[in-house]
């Protein structure tokens, strides 16, 4: 077993060993700071994600900035892990595309709980770019080594619905479910 398959092991292992969910809001609660807050529409329901800049103030500015340009529609979760994670945010699809510009690693003390968003990245800290993974579960073994910039607050149960990936292939997603629209809470007008 190679290096980087120990590590996915360990982490599968390590995610499935602390299952714990996380308080979620109730559907009928209101957003207490729209500017703060993503809705993603997914296939099955939406979900309701509370930013973070308290953790993570340039990764939140550069989601807001993509989010409102529309970037995020239409991507998909492109490689998905049952117990661990659901990454997505590539419009390649491939896990290796972006939006073109790396933020600066914004490290912290918080830990990588169920419905928990962190930023995606390479083995440079600072190569986060616009993918993003959501947290089936805890996941300690990321802890301090990838940026938290949201928690999913209402709506994971449509999170937990996203197609999964082949094991045998680090979750890659063939025929993925994806994004039918993200927005800043503060921008959406029904």
């Amino acid at each position: 077993m190679n290096r980087m398959s120990w590590i996915k092991s360990l982490f599968v292992c390590l995610c499935l060993a602390g299952m714990a969910a996380a308080p979620a809001a109730s559907a009928a609660a209101p957003i207490k700071d729209p500017e703060n807050t993503l809705v993603m529409q997914l296939k099955t329901g939406r979900v309701v994600i509370a930013l973070r800049p308290d953790l993570a103030p340039k990764h939140v500015a550069r989601i807001k900035e993509l989010a409102r340009k529309g970037f995020y529609d239409g991507t998909p979760f492109h490689r998905v892990i049952p117990g661990f994670m659901a990454q997505g945010g590539d419009p390649t699809g491939t896990g290796r595309g972006g939006s073109g510009f790396h933020l600066p690693a914004e490290f912290s003390r918080e830990k990588h709980l169920r419905g928990t968003v962190s930023m995606a990245r390479a083995s440079d800290p600072n190569s986060a770019d616009s993918q993003f993974f959501i947290c089936f579960a805890p996941a300690p073994a990321l802890d301090g080594q990838y940026t938290i910039w949201g928690q999913v607050i209402d709506g994971m149960e449509f999170v937990d619905q996203i197609k999964k990936g082949d094991a045998a292939d680090n979750g890659a997603v063939n025929g993925p479910d994806r994004i039918v629209w993200m927005k800043v809470a503060s921008d959406i007008k029904e």
